[in-house]
């Protein structure tokens, strides 16, 4: 119980240190973590608290965990790939244990810029040129589920907005809708 697929048994009686470290290193296998993630890892393995603080604190002097590290690679991949906006990215850093400074420093990766040129691209995909609705309604429902995709990806809604109203207006409608969303 709380072991992944690929987790062996681990020997109940062996050295809680041991083990705590096996996990950690296992864990770092696959994919870089933060503190908390691994000390919630560890929690949920029973190791002891005052083993997981020892070992992560040791992991963390030979920089095999380290949050600032994780919070700048966690945020160019997931800007790149995701298309999230920084305010989506605080969220998944806080959600990780990142807070602060190390949050901070790892979100001034993004520009505004950067942010405006994801949600431009996002709508463009989502765009079928040439099969843009003539009824004004279905223009407003259009503009209304890409504003949303934007809101659901951390976007302003007034950025949303104005991006969705000029990428209809590039592909040929004209952007406009009835009223407030």
């Amino acid at each position: 119980m709380g072991r992944g697929r690929n987790e062996p048994e681990l020997d109940v009686d062996a050295n809680p240190v041991a083990v705590a470290r096996s996990i950690v290193l296992r864990q770092l296998t696959g994919s870089p973590k933060s503190r908390l993630q691994l000390e919630r890892k560890l929690a949920d393995r029973n190791v002891p608290d005052d083993v997981a603080e020892a070992v992560l604190d040791r992991f963390e002097e030979v920089q095999l965990v380290d949050d600032a590290a994780f919070a700048d690679m966690w945020v160019r991949s997931r800007a790149q790939h995701r298309s999230l906006a920084r305010t989506a990215l605080r969220r998944e850093l806080a959600d990780k244990g990142i807070h602060g400074e190390a949050a901070e420093t790892a979100l001034e990766q993004v520009s505004d810029e950067d942010e405006q040129a994801a949600a431009s691209a996002l709508v463009r995909r989502k765009i079928r040129p040439g099969t843009l609705p003539a009824d004004q309604l279905e223009r407003d429902k259009l503009t209304r589920r890409l504003v949303s995709m934007l809101a659901r990806k951390g976007y302003a809604p007034g950025l949303a907005f104005r991006i969705v109203s000029n990428e209809l207006t590039a592909a040929g409608g004209d952007g406009s809708t009835a009223g407030d969303l």
